[in-house]
């Protein structure tokens, strides 16, 4: 079974594959005309300021074609690997544009998961930031019942067994593995210590098993009310207050050590 079936699917991407920028850009639109998904991206963008650090540098925001984070923060530096409307650089995250510690932060929403070479970024990364600064990402998470959701819906990859970090990546989009920041900063955090030292991690606010999935998404029509998200929001974050075991989303948080 392939979810959503057509008849659910939304008319802006319906037709259309997933990497073509066109998706991308009708994406942005479905983000800020469906009330409920709208406030869930608002509730991740929160979580994305109050992590950013003071300071100098400017903040570059990787993925930035299917959201509307510069419109809250209309100083960052919005790219993405297409050229589409709202971004100010096309780039490759693994090979950034960028002088040696001019950042202040990279931020990211349900990007990172579609980074071929995550090694490759987390380099980058920590050759454009500087000390002090942070890279900041909403991504899914691993739980029994996230692997159930996608074993069920398969909207896109998610393995949690793969022995690698990596994946092909030649295709922007669709070639992902949703499991992919659990793996690196959860299940192999001892191998991301060893081989990344100058990073610290940190893991905010897992959570979320129900509020997504009744938003629709990026790829339904369907969508619970914009009223009822503050309901569903506080009942997700009752849950998993309590468990661990129902976590879909995550906030990532590296931080770039201060060297002595």
């Amino acid at each position: 079974m392939t979810w959503p079936t057509t008849w659910l699917a939304h008319p802006l991407t319906k037709g259309l594959s997933v990497d073509d920028p066109r998706t991308t850009d009708a994406r942005r639109r479905i983000i800020l005309e469906k009330p409920f998904l709208r406030r869930i991206y608002s509730d991740w963008y929160d979580q994305i300021g109050a992590a950013l650090p003071p300071g100098p540098g400017a903040v570059l925001e990787i993925g930035s074609g299917g959201g509307f984070l510069k419109q809250r923060y209309p100083e960052l530096v919005a790219s993405d690997i297409f050229s589409v409307p709202g971004v100010d650089v096309v780039l490759d995250a693994t090979a950034l544009p960028f002088r040696d510690q001019s950042l202040r932060a990279i931020v990211m929403t349900n990007v990172l998961h579609h980074i071929g070479t995550p090694r490759s970024f987390i380099a980058e990364a920590q050759r454009c930031v500087r000390e002090g600064g942070r890279v900041i990402c909403v991504e899914p998470w691993f739980s029994p019942w996230a692997a159930l959701v996608m074993r069920i819906v398969r909207h896109e990859p998610f393995d949690p067994d793969t022995d690698a970090w990596g994946f092909d990546g030649n295709r922007p989009l669709s070639d992902s593995n949703g499991a992919l920041p659990w793996i690196m900063f959860e299940r192999d955090r001892a191998l991301f210590r060893r081989d990344f030292p100058a990073w610290d991690i940190a893991i905010s606010r897992p959570g979320m098993p129900f509020a997504y999935l009744l938003s629709g998404g990026v790829s339904s029509r369907l969508s619970a009310p914009g009223w009822s998200f503050p309901f569903f929001r506080y009942i997700d974050t009752l849950i998993t207050d309590r468990t661990r075991l129902l976590d879909m989303f995550a906030t990532v948080i590296l931080t770039r050590r201060i060297l002595p």
